[in-house]
């Protein structure tokens, strides 16, 4: 869900959005992944500490979700599979393995052989060129390559300022997934050295399959809100692919490529905080 210009506050016990004439929209917190709070939100601590009891990722972003600022974290990651995670990290050999399989996940076929993880990330994105250019070619767009200034997003043209709006809206529900889980979204395999590179290694498994041909297929039409519609059409996807239950096995498949036993949870450790699958509503607050 996308809320824009509103107090979002915990009044009689319900998550709500007051807008400046005094409504109160309510926002069913537990049955929504994560929340992206787009400029001319404000947060009470009542709402944050909610929405992370819920297990709810409040995530801000730019205007239209093209941007990604900051985001929360529900629950925290679990010591049991930050340390596996980190282990498969900081091992060459166990890395290649996690990042071999992201490949075969991805591409539908194992990857060369004695490649090294720089190697296969040059070969990926040789693929992914063409895999760009190919949809370009099939919703009649014409394609320039992948270009954005994050500085200046309204200077990228129409078909990435769709990709941009729509991997926004898929690493929000994916960084939701892999807090959910326990893992740190910092830790990563393919990408490194970001904030959410493990955010990234796991979006890309499942970018092609959904959110990037509802990009171009939206630029095609050169709608009057294009960001909008990419959201909106992002959002029926994830509900009517149940996008969120499959990530998490997804990362349970990729992390276990690296054929190590993950350490014993203790005992008190919190269970995947996962919201329950209701409706999400409208996918965007406007006033």
């Amino acid at each position: 869900m996308f809320i824009e210009r509103g107090e979002i506050d915990v009044i009689d016990g319900a998550f709500v959005v007051v807008d400046k004439t005094g409504v109160r929209t309510h926002i069913p917190v537990g049955s929504i992944a994560c929340i992206m709070l787009e400029p001319g939100t404000r947060v009470s601590h009542r709402a944050a500490a909610l929405a992370a009891r819920v297990g709810t990722l409040l995530v801000w972003v730019g205007e239209a979700g093209v941007r990604l600022y900051a985001a929360g974290q529900p629950g925290g990651a679990r010591s049991d599979r930050l340390l596996y995670q980190a282990k498969l990290a900081l091992d060459d050999n166990l890395r290649l393995k996690v990042v071999r399989k992201m490949y075969e996940i991805r591409f539908g076929e194992k990857p060369p052989e004695r490649r090294s993880v720089d190697q296969l990330r040059g070969i990926e994105g040789a693929r992914v060129k063409k895999t760009y250019k190919m949809l370009a070619q099939r919703h009649g767009v014409v394609w320039k390559g992948r270009f954005y200034d994050a500085t200046d997003w309204d200077k990228s043209d129409l078909p990435n300022l769709c990709i941009s709006a729509a991997t926004a809206c898929l690493y929000g529900i994916t960084e939701a997934a892999i807090l959910a889980a326990g893992y740190a979204p910092a830790v990563g395999f393919i990408h490194t050295g970001k904030p959410q590179s493990f955010v990234y290694d796991i979006a890309d498994l499942f970018k092609f399959d959904g959110v990037i041909p509802i990009a171009f297929e939206i630029a095609s039409r050169s709608p009057s809100n294009p960001e909008r519609r990419v959201r909106l059409a992002c959002r029926d996807h994830f509900r009517q692919t149940k996008l969120l239950g499959k990530i998490i096995p997804t990362i349970e498949t990729v992390l276990a490529s690296g054929e190590i036993t993950p350490p014993s949870a203790p005992d008190d450790t919190m269970p995947i905080a996962i919201p329950v699958e209701e409706s999400l509503g409208d996918a965007g607050h406007r006033h």
